[in-house]
C-alpha cells in the first residue's frame, strides 16, 4: 500500500469522525471539507500514477463546488446564527414550525 493511500484514508477517517461526533456546525463544515480533500488527493495520486489528466480536471470541479457550497452553508450558518444566537446543531429544534 503506498503512503498516499493510508494518508488519504486517515484524512478521510478524520473528517468523518469530525462530522459524526461534534455537534457545531463550523466544525462539520471544516470535516466535509477534509473529506472532500482527501478524495481530492486520491484522485490526483491516481491520476498520476495511470499518466492520465482527467483525475486532475475532475478535481477542479470538486474544489469548484465545494467552494459553492462551503458559500452557500456559511450563509446559511450566518442567516441561523441571526435568528437563533446559537450554531449548535441542538439549538436547530427551535426552527422547527
Amino acid at each position: 500500500m503506498s503512503e498516499y493511500l493510508v494518508l488519504c484514508c486517515i484524512l478521510f477517517s478524520l473528517g468523518a469522525f469530525g462530522v459524526l461526533i461534534r455537534r457545531n456546525i463550523l466544525v462539520m463544515f471544516m470535516s466535509i471539507e477534509l473529506m472532500l480533500n482527501s478524495v481530492n488527493l486520491l484522485l490526483v495520486y491516481f491520476s498520476a500514477i495511470h499518466n492520465d489528466q482527467s483525475g486532475q480536471v475532475f478535481v477542479f470541479f470538486i474544489m469548484a463546488v465545494a467552494a459553492a457550497e462551503i458559500t452557500i452553508g456559511l450563509a446559511i450558518l450566518v442567516m441561523i446564527f441571526r435568528h437563533i444566537g446559537s450554531i449548535k446543531i441542538d439549538s436547530l429544534k427551535e426552527l422547527k414550525w
